[in-house]
């Protein structure tokens, strides 16, 4: 018979298994911040500061006594850290190199036919030349590589090295060995990833194995959709064979969703709940998560377990948009209850708050107000800025 577990229950699970849940002010450290993301499986890495860059607000979120430096040292000096492809640009633990080495040949299927068609003939002229100048001449970025006489006009058009570059990224050959303002430095992977991440093999049955297994322990529950969406390895048909396959270490669990409607069928480990151990009570606090927050980045899960309705809406025509450009969710406790549209100005030196909205049902008391004003602040030093400045009709 399967395990009815509550709306609360449920939020309260993934929230510890994403490393919410933990006392945001307690000493990391270099090694602490390793756990916490081997603990959460990635953090995405995107460009847009409007606040600060996702991957430092994703991790300051769970701890704000998170060090930028500790991130570097242990993605460009230690090896500890790789960035690679999840759903999108992911930094992650080394020790998962073995598995991305079959993303790595499934993407060398797909690439070449997707590329010739974006891309044109001809759009793997200089791939060849492009490694052995990084094999021969050492880590370089794209910059240093681009034909004189080619107009870059973003992403959609990238220079001829620019395109051997990604593709030997995406296909394993090459590695990011560091930034620079943002821009990727490439390396040949055996020179970017130690040794014993690097070579080790692992069976396909074998990754398909972590895979699913990965997912579903960082997850809590999850149906075989969600399994397979988490770092986007495999496919919702791969994980559901194997859930079927592993039905004797599997429990079945009914996940209350939000609006109180019919629960969802998903799956445990055996022994759910007792094999969580003790699960921690989410802070009362409020934390601003990055829109790209890996606790948010299934929208269907969290509408269903938040009652949450969140897109990003950068690619939105501005009339069109029901929030803002890069609009950040408000957690609070175990629940998240609204979103605030807030630049960083670091000219001025502010935090501009511009709009805030609470959820249907949540008040705006004095104290939540006083809540939220103190993480703001904390938010505000993270990024570089003296105060937070509430912008006329921030509460329209």
């Amino acid at each position: 018979m399967a395990i009815l577990v509550s709306n609360r229950d449920a939020r309260r699970i993934f929230l510890n298994k994403q490393g919410l849940a933990a006392p945001p002010n307690r000493a990391l450290g270099k090694q602490g911040l390793l756990d916490l993301i081997h603990e959460i499986g990635f953090v995405q890495v995107d460009s847009i500061s409007t606040v600060e860059r996702a991957h430092h607000q994703i991790l300051f979120s769970r701890n704000q006594t998170y060090k930028r430096e500790h991130l570097t040292e242990l993605l460009e000096k230690d090896g500890a850290l790789f960035e690679h492809w999840t759903h999108d640009a992911s930094i992650l633990p080394s020790e998962f190199f073995r598995y991305w080495k079959h993303r790595f040949a499934r993407r060398e299927l797909v690439l070449r036919e997707r590329w010739l068609k974006w891309h044109g003939e001809g759009f793997d002229s200089t791939f060849e030349e492009t490694f052995q100048r990084i094999a021969q001449g050492g880590a370089a970025m794209s910059r240093d590589l681009k034909v004189a006489d080619h107009k870059s006009g973003g992403w959609w058009n990238w220079h001829p090295n620019k395109t051997a570059l990604e593709y030997y990224w995406h296909t394993g050959k090459l590695a990011i060995a560091g930034r620079q303002n943002f821009q990727k430095i490439y390396d040949l992977a055996e020179r970017v990833i130690p040794g014993h991440h690097y070579e080790p093999e692992v069976s396909h049955d074998a990754f398909l194995d972590w895979a699913c297994r990965a997912a579903l322990e960082r997850l809590g529950f999850a149906t075989h959709g969600e399994i397979a969406a988490f770092f986007d390895l495999i496919s919702p048909e791969e994980a559901k064979a194997w859930v079927a396959e592993h039905r004797d270490e599997l429990t079945e669990v009914m996940i209350e969703p939000a609006d109180g409607e019919k629960p969802r069928l998903s799956y445990a480990f055996t022994g759910f709940p007792e094999n969580l151990g003790d699960l921690a009570e989410a802070p009362a606090r409020i934390r601003v998560l990055s829109p790209f927050d890996p606790l948010i980045r299934n929208r269907n899960r969290t509408e269903r377990l938040f009652g949450f309705y969140y897109r990003i809406e950068i690619f939105v025509p501005e009339p069109k948009r029901e929030y803002g450009y890069y609009v950040f969710p408000l957690l609070e406790g175990d629940r998240i209850v609204g979103r605030i549209d807030m630049k960083a100005e670091r000219k001025t030196g502010s935090l501009n708050v511009k709009r805030l909205w609470w959820e249907k049902g949540v008040r705006s008391s004095a104290g939540r107000m006083e809540r939220l004003e103190a993480e703001l602040g904390r938010l505000a030093k993270f990024a570089g800025v003296e105060r937070v400045v509430f912008l006329e009709g921030w509460d329209d």
